[in-house]
C-alpha cells in the first residue's frame, strides 16, 4: 500500500485585516487538528520567530514556497534555501518568473540550468527543491513542463514537480487565459486537454511522468469569475484562481456560487491520490491546502479562508481514507467516464 502523504496549510490562510500574529497563526493551524505542517518560507527578518513558534506549537514547516526572478533574486534564492534548512523545511518549492530581470523571456535552457543549480546546492545542504506549475511563471506555458523535465533527466537528475492544477482548471473555457498560456489553438484542436475528466488531459500526462513530489489543492472554477473585489496597480481585477469550497454566506463572495463548479478541482486531486495509491514508485510526499488571501485568489473576500482550508483538508483526508478502503476491498479506483 502507498505511503501516506502529509497535509499542510499555506501560511497566507488569514486575511491581512484579521491581523493575526505569527505565533497565533501557528497556534490556530495546530488547533485545527487536520494539518501535519504549515507551508511557509519565512522572510529573513522573521526566520527566528517562525522557528520559535514552530517549536512551541509542535507545528513543523515542511514545505516552503516563494517566487524568484533570475538576474534579480539569485542571491535571495540561495539565502532562502539556507534559511529553509534552518526552519526544518524539507521541500523548497520554487516559482520561477517568466521573465529575466533584463526583460527577456526565460528559455527552457535557462530554466533547466536554474533547476540543476538549485538542485545541486539543495543536495549539499540537506534540502529538496521542486519547481511548480504556476501563473506568471515559465510553467504557465504548460507545454514547456515536460520538455524541461526531460532535459533535466537527460543529465541524470530527477525532476521534482509541484502540481497545483488550479492554474490549469481556471483556464478551461477561457480563451483569454488560454492565450496567455499560448495554447488556445491546441485546446481547440484537442492537442492540449485541460479538463481532468477528459482522456489525455494534462493532469494525467504530468502524473504519468512520475515526478509529482508535492501537490496543492486550491479550489477553482473552470472559467471562474475574476476577483472583482481586488485590483492591481493598473486597475485590473484579480484573476479568478480561487473559488469557495463550500457555500459562502450572503455577502461573503462577489459572484453566484455553485457546488458543481468544484468538481474539476476535486477530480485533479483524486487523480493525484489514485496515482499515488496504485504506483509504489510515486514520489508524492506532501499536499497543501492552497486557499490564500492575495489578489488573484481571495483578497478582500468575506469568507474565512482559514475555515475553507480546514474544509479542504478534511475532504482530502476523507477521500484518501475512502480510496485506501476501496483498494483494500479490491474495488477499482478509476471510474470509466467513457460509458
Amino acid at each position: 500500500m502507498a505511503k501516506d502523504f502529509l497535509i499542510g496549510c499555506h501560511r497566507l490562510t488569514f486575511h491581512p485585516r484579521e491581523n493575526i500574529s505569527i505565533e497565533r497563526e501557528f497556534e490556530l493551524v495546530k488547533e485545527a487538528g487536520v494539518f501535519d505542517y504549515i507551508d511557509w518560507l519565512p522572510r529573513p527578518e522573521i526566520v527566528d520567530e517562525c522557528i520559535r513558534c514552530s517549536e512551541k506549537f509542535e507545528m513543523p514547516i515542511y514545505t516552503g514556497t516563494f517566487q524568484y526572478m533570475l538576474g534579480r533574486d539569485d542571491a535571495l534564492l540561495e539565502l532562502d534555501m539556507r534559511n529553509a534548512v534552518r526552519c526544518g523545511v524539507k521541500v523548497h518549492n520554487v516559482m520561477l518568473f517568466t521573465h529575466h530581470a533584463d526583460g527577456h523571456e526565460l528559455s527552457n535552457t535557462e530554466v533547466v540550468d536554474c533547476y540543476l543549480r538549485t538542485y545541486d546546492f539543495a543536495q549539499r545542504i540537506g534540502l529538496t527543491t521542486s519547481f511548480e506549475v504556476h501563473v506568471l511563471c515559465w510553467s504557465e506555458q504548460v507545454k514547456r513542463v515536460i520538455p524541461v523535465a526531460h532535459a533535466v533527466r537527460r543529465v541524470g537528475v530527477p525532476f521534482n514537480f509541484t502540481l497545483d492544477y488550479s492554474h490549469c482548471i481556471f483556464k478551461i473555457g477561457n480563451a483569454a487565459e488560454q492565450d496567455i498560456s499560448r495554447i488556445r489553438e491546441d485546446v481547440d484542436a484537442g492537442r492540449v486537454i485541460l479538463d481532468p475528466f477528459e482522456a489525455g488531459n494534462l493532469c494525467d500526462e504530468w502524473l504519468n511522468q512520475n515526478m509529482v513530489l508535492f501537490a496543492q489543492l486550491r479550489p477553482v472554477s473552470p472559467n471562474g469569475p475574476p476577483n472583482i473585489w481586488a485590483k492591481d496597480q493598473s486597475g485590473n481585477f484579480g484573476r479568478g484562481i480561487q473559488y469557495p469550497f463550500f457555500r459562502p454566506k450572503p455577502g461573503e463572495f462577489h459572484s453566484p456560487w455553485y457546488a458543481y463548479r468544484l468538481e474539476a478541482s476535486k477530480e485533479a486531486i483524486r487523480k493525484v491520490m489514485r496515482y499515488h495509491l496504485t504506483h509504489p514508485e510515486s514520489p508524492l510526499q506532501y499536499m497543501n491546502t492552497e486557499m490564500i488571501s492575495i489578489l488573484d485568489y481571495g483578497e478582500n473576500a468575506g469568507y474565512s479562508i482559514f475555515e475553507h482550508n480546514i474544509a479542504v483538508a478534511k475532504w482530502i483526508r476523507a477521500t484518501w481514507a475512502h480510496f485506501k478502503a476501496m483498494q483494500a476491498a479490491g474495488v477499482p479506483l478509476q471510474p470509466d467516464y467513457s460509458a
